[in-house]
């Protein structure tokens, strides 16, 4: 089984929540971290600079476009940023994962 983490950044560390609650209680993610950065980004012709709290996802590859829709859907920021890594896991752990999610 083929396995992702979803890297998605939020404007505070209650919306990552709300997110990651939400997919968990759909079971689309089997566990979420989430880790306070600064980041700097080109936004409407200016560089910006915010705090942001950035979530990392764990599910299985074929959840991808369901995790996708679900955060498009509840995010806050005009254009949320949603990317994927392929991974690989330890065989416990990728047990776990395949019983956690749908």
């Amino acid at each position: 089984m083929k396995f992702i983490i979803i890297y998605t950044t939020n404007p505070n560390l209650k919306e990552a929540k709300k997110v990651a609650d939400v997919l968990l209680e759909k079971r689309l993610i089997a566990c979420a971290n989430h880790f306070p950065i600064q980041s700097a980004f080109w936004w409407k012709g200016k560089i910006e600079n915010a705090k942001e709290i950035v979530s990392i996802l764990k599910t299985k590859k074929e959840n991808w476009e369901k995790v996708k829709k679900e955060i498009q859907k509840i995010h806050s920021y005009e254009i949320p940023c949603i990317m994927k890594m392929d991974v690989e896991s330890n065989g416990d752990y990728a047990e776990w994962i395949k019983k956690e999610t749908k």
